[in-house]
């Protein structure tokens, strides 16, 4: 007899709001949705209401990242804009204008021994990564260009991951050719290329395990894993989805399960620990599912962690899973 799909602990809906098209918490209370009219929906979690809403841009917004000061959004296009809390709402700081009219999301990091060094990764145009200093506007913008004659043709950048390993900052960038590139961001200098996956769309990877998953176009994710002295990229195994087409994956920071968000509006949840499939969700039903997110602690109103998720049919699913 087939288990049946768990169903959500609530579903945030909005007439005004529309198709989300990227999610992030604030202080795990809050949930904020960049919605695809260029709209960013403030979400109290308390209430289960939405306390804010105001306009962000012109253009989708392709992701959101909050800091304890800071809002920051990406815009269809490449523009990048940062907005400070004042007030309970939020005022625009600064703005970067972008030239990037692919997919790729901005990426997020920050220092665990130092939360006011926050670095901001960003797509530019040929193949170029942007390195934004959050809190610090008087400092450049630094760029990193695979610029080695050598190297393959790399096409436009898909997606990357910040991390850190024994307490250096590198950069896993993807690229449309299905390369993958290691830069390690003391020294700015790119230490490894490898084939991974051809039209990868988003990457996560975990250092505590050393491991981790690209999606993308295909009917595959993609597990990878690092030679940690030389810092070079190992291809692992594949797993298998019934529809293709993935829009993000996400490791919870618990590494008990990771996450991957379709094309054809499943949400797959799996084992982080033997890859082993452990559910579909079905909640959304009429387009993909575009982003995810995890509360980094329990949501009062469900006394648990929380996995949020929105896509295409102008709702937000809340989900408490094998917490």
């Amino acid at each position: 007899m087939a288990v049946l799909p768990p169903d959500p602990v609530f579903s945030l809906r909005c007439p005004e709001m529309g198709a989300v098209n990227s999610l992030c918490f604030h202080e795990s209370e809050r949930l904020l949705a960049g919605t695809f009219k260029g709209k960013v929906f403030l979400w109290d979690l308390q209430t289960n209401r939405s306390a804010l809403q105001f306009e962000a841009g012109t253009e989708p917004i392709t992701s959101l990242h909050h800091t304890k000061e800071h809002l920051i959004t990406q815009e269809k296009g490449g523009t990048i804009t940062t907005f400070s809390i004042s007030n309970s709402s939020y005022v625009k700081e600064r703005s970067i204008t972008g030239n990037h009219l692919g997919y790729c999301r901005t990426a997020l990091h920050i220092n665990p021994n130092n939360s006011n060094e926050q670095l901001l990764f960003y797509p530019c145009e040929d193949a170029a990564i942007g390195v934004l200093h959050v809190t610090d506007p008087a400092a450049p913008t630094q760029m990193l260009v695979a610029d080695d004659p050598q190297l393959p043709k790399l096409g436009s950048v898909t997606c990357f991951k910040p991390f850190e390993c024994a307490s250096q900052l590198f950069l896993l960038a993807g690229y449309e050719s299905g390369h993958f590139l290691t830069w390690d961001l003391s020294s700015g200098v790119m230490i490894d290329i490898t084939e991974l996956a051809p039209e990868a769309l988003t990457v996560d990877y975990d250092p505590i395990t050393n491991r981790g998953i690209v999606g993308g176009a295909s009917d595959k994710l993609t597990t990878f894993s690092y030679q940690r002295q030389s810092m070079q990229l190992r291809r692992g195994s594949d797993l298998c989805i019934k529809n293709p087409g993935v829009n993000c994956v996400r490791i919870r920071s618990d590494q008990k399960v990771f996450a991957s968000a379709g094309w054809d509006g499943r949400i797959r949840i799996f084992s982080w620990k033997s890859l082993r499939p452990l559910a579909v969700l079905t909640q959304h039903k009429q387009g993909g599912v575009m982003d995810l997110a995890y509360s980094t602690q329990p949501v009062s109103m469900w006394h648990a962690p929380i996995m949020a998720a929105a896509g295409m049919d102008a709702q937000i699913s809340l989900w408490d899973l094998y917490n």
